[in-house]
């Protein structure tokens, strides 16, 4: 009687096995505009993403390399600190706001935003068809910005997601532009938190619908 009852054991375990090997999973880094400062956890980039895409339990709960302040400087240290596996099935970064923010020489972000585009890459199985780059949204469309910035703000941005675009399309690697999201956060409040300058769960939701349409474009989903 016992053998059919072990039998049985070992055929769910190998099941549950099989399961786990199938499970679909994915890598976030960023800094604050991934780590979803100022929303609840419900509504950050990385979680709406998650339950955008979960379906019949076939994607894990995702990993995420990231923090509000952080530079790209931040984001590889945490990264080598951490050591993610590099059999991720797609990762999206999204970095440089702090960069720009903080006065850094433009010549950083230039040099170690590839070093991160290369880790990224190598993490989601080396390649480049499941990376996706997420442009630097405009802080200077929120009250803060407008309250304690210039125009200025907006055209060191623009040569901010320039040079990242420029980089990921000779890399082959997606660049999804929610910066012109991000420029309606005057016009519709909304779309900005309640500390008045980082995104609402409502403006992460519009980023990820343009995810989604990319991430499906390249077979990801």
């Amino acid at each position: 009687m016992l053998k059919p009852i072990i039998a049985l054991c070992l055929l769910l375990i190998v099941c549950s096995l099989s399961f786990a090997q199938d499970m679909s999973k994915f890598l976030s880094l960023g800094d604050s505009y991934t780590y979803g400062e100022s929303v609840p956890d419900s509504e950050n980039l990385y979680v709406q993403l998650y339950e955008a895409i979960n379906k019949a339990y076939t994607w894990t709960e995702p990993t995420d390399i990231d923090q509000t302040g952080w530079r790209t400087d931040d984001l590889l240290k945490a990264i080598s600190e951490a050591k993610p596996d590099n059999n991720y099935d797609f990762a999206t970064l999204l970095i440089g706001v702090n960069n720009q923010y903080q006065g850094r020489p433009f010549s950083q972000y230039e040099n170690e935003f590839i070093t991160l585009l290369d880790s990224a890459i190598f993490y989601a199985q080396n390649d480049p068809n499941r990376v996706f780059v997420l442009s630097i949204p405009d802080y200077y469309f929120t009250p803060f910005g407008q309250e304690q910035k210039g125009e200025w703000v907006s055209e060191e941005l623009d040569t901010y997601n320039a040079y990242a675009k420029s980089i990921c399309d000779s890399m082959q690697v997606s660049f999804i532009d929610i910066t012109p999201i991000s420029r309606r956060g005057i016009k519709e409040p909304k779309l900005v938190a309640n500390d008045g300058l980082h995104p609402s769960g409502m403006q992460y939701k519009l980023w990820i619908e343009k995810l989604l349409k990319e991430m499906s474009r390249q077979g990801v989903l």
